[in-house]
């Protein structure tokens, strides 16, 4: 396959009826929100559920598209939906060490990678909705 010139991903913010955030370890990146490259012929809804399935074993409902992180020089744009869990078990993956729900205080904290934090925060502040951010 060709790497294409430009990545389009889908990422999901998943709060559970506890409102804790889902986030999973990834094997480079430490903890972050599920969510991956959206494939040929799939929507971006569709990539956000499928990405939430495989990396983290929970059904999700799409809420609300909420805005785009683009890295320019890295040629993605990084969707971000905010999302319902509605079922299924926490399962680990190859792309997943742990998964869990976490109070969303907590779960700000355990994120480190990039602007990953801050992708976060604008999902779930809705005033800032839709946002478009350039890095």
């Amino acid at each position: 396959m060709v790497t294409p010139k430009h990545i389009v991903s889908a990422a999901t913010i998943v709060l559970n009826n506890q409102n804790e955030i889902l986030l999973i370890k990834g094997p480079r990146r430490g903890w972050e929100m599920p969510g991956g490259q959206v494939e040929e012929g799939e929507s971006l809804k569709d990539a956000a559920i499928r990405e939430t399935m495989e990396e983290s074993g929970i059904e999700i409902e799409v809420q609300k598209f909420c805005g785009v992180f683009q890295n320019v020089k890295g040629s993605i744009c990084n969707t971000l939906f905010l999302c319902k869990a509605i079922g299924g078990e926490l399962t680990t993956s190859p792309e997943s060490l742990e998964v869990g729900f976490f109070p969303i205080n907590e779960a700000l904290k355990m994120v480190k990678w990039g602007n990953f934090k801050q992708r976060i925060e604008y999902t779930l502040n809705k005033s800032l909705h839709p946002f478009y951010i350039e890095f």
